[in-house]
């Protein structure tokens, strides 16, 4: 039952200004690494080091998010979520305007340490974390909402940065953009982000003894499997996101229809993360994880049996509609499996490997290209991780059925 379930809820309407603030913040924030994505191919020129460049610097905005996710997170249980926030907001314009300055080290430096470690990294898992305080009765519906902060921002960001990079050059683009993004990151953490209410109902309800056995093995094996598979599954994730607009203009599509791709593929996840939270409530987070997995893999295959612009069209929502809850249901599988007193590190923990599945398929698909010359190889790449994966993720439901029956 939720948490209020058996006293006075803790939800007001102040809850619901906060969920909103946050979905806001991390709107803005999430746009900080989409402002590579969408110049990756005038960075590479502009650089002269091809595109595993950019490649790796998107890859080290997802490593430096979940890592500073960690340690963002304990620094808000001593000083306070405000002040984090306040910090994440300095550090993507920061970030922003060291990379803007067209160096190789500074686009590196920039955005994996500002806008990766110190900006997403304090405005992401704390922030999520933050708002979980603010609810009892209806926490799921208000997280599904928050974490598709992420999805907004690729819906919204890339019309802008296509159009600003194509008039005005992508450094200009990212100096702008990190001084807006800080100036109202900061004003909305400094009039919204208050201390959470103290909860008024019981402890919450424990699904999972601490010490048993999970899915038939040693509770840290269960989490390493889990992780495992979290990896996986984001590396071919990342791929299209990544890749898409620098795609298109392979195949001679221009920036704006690829970056319009984009946002449909990321609204089309926004949308599907709502019903695929749905499903997982009624068949489970691993059963969820696995459907998922099955529909990235054909929105995969559908990026190698079209290259028309109306067929990747169809092509970028139906692999979003895929895609779009499959780190839900890892969270949602963790909460279910083990002990909620161990969700303050384990779910981070999680979410710091699938951002580093995240890191590694953004930059393997920009290798490969690089390699090879065309994203068809990578392509095959991430179905064939992303098939090892499901195998593993089977491996676990039998493991599950099986401890089901026996208890």
């Amino acid at each position: 039952m939720p948490d209020g379930a058996t006293g006075e809820s803790i939800e007001t309407r102040q809850s619901w200004i906060i969920a909103v603030t946050a979905v806001a913040m991390l709107a803005l924030a999430a746009g900080g690494p989409l402002t590579v994505v969408i110049g990756l191919v005038p960075i590479s020129e502009t650089l002269g080091a091809g595109r595993s460049v950019p490649s790796l610097a998107t890859s080290l905005a997802y490593l430096g998010s979940g890592a500073g996710g960690v340690i963002c997170g304990l620094l808000a249980a001593r000083v306070g979520q405000r002040l984090v926030a306040i910090i994440g907001g300095v550090a993507i314009f920061g970030g922003l305007a060291l990379a803007s300055l067209g160096q190789g080290w500074s686009l590196l430096a920039g955005i994996g340490l500002g806008v990766g470690l110190f900006g997403n990294g304090a405005l992401f898992a704390p922030m999520v974390a933050y708002v979980s305080l603010w609810f009892d009765r209806r926490r799921g519906t208000a997280l599904a909402l928050v974490s598709s902060g992420q999805y907004i921002a690729g819906f919204l960001w890339p019309f802008v940065f296509e159009r600003s990079i194509a008039a005005f050059g992508w450094q200009a683009t990212m100096l702008a953009y990190g001084a807006f993004a800080a100036t109202a990151v900061v004003t909305l953490a400094a009039l919204f982000v208050t201390p959470a209410p103290v909860p008024r109902g019981g402890l919450g309800t424990m699904q999972a003894v601490k010490g048993r056995r999970v899915l038939g093995m040693r509770p840290n094996v269960a989490m390493a499997l889990i992780s495992v598979c979290s990896f996986l599954c984001c590396v071919p994730m990342a791929m299209p996101a990544a890749h898409l607009v620098a795609f298109c203009g392979d195949l001679g599509i221009s920036a704006s229809r690829g970056a319009a791709m984009l946002s449909v593929l990321l609204l089309s996840a926004f949308v599907a993360r709502q019903f695929w939270g749905w499903l997982s409530d009624r068949i489970g987070g691993l059963w969820t994880v696995f459907a998922g997995s099955c529909a990235q893999v054909v929105g995969m295959l559908g990026f190698l049996a079209t290259q028309d612009e109306a067929g990747l069209f169809f092509v970028a929502a139906a692999y979003g509609l895929g895609f779009g809850g499959i780190i839900p249901a890892y969270v949602l599988a963790i909460r279910a499996l083990f002990p909620a007193i161990e969700a303050s590190w384990r779910v981070p923990a999680l979410l710091f490997v699938s951002l580093s599945g995240m890191a590694f398929g953004a930059w393997l698909a920009g290798a490969i290209y690089d390699r090879v010359g065309f994203y068809a190889a990578a392509w095959w790449a991430g179905i064939a991780v992303n098939l090892v994966q499901l195998g593993l993720v089977a491996f676990l439901l039998l493991r599950q059925r099986r401890a089901t029956a026996q208890a």
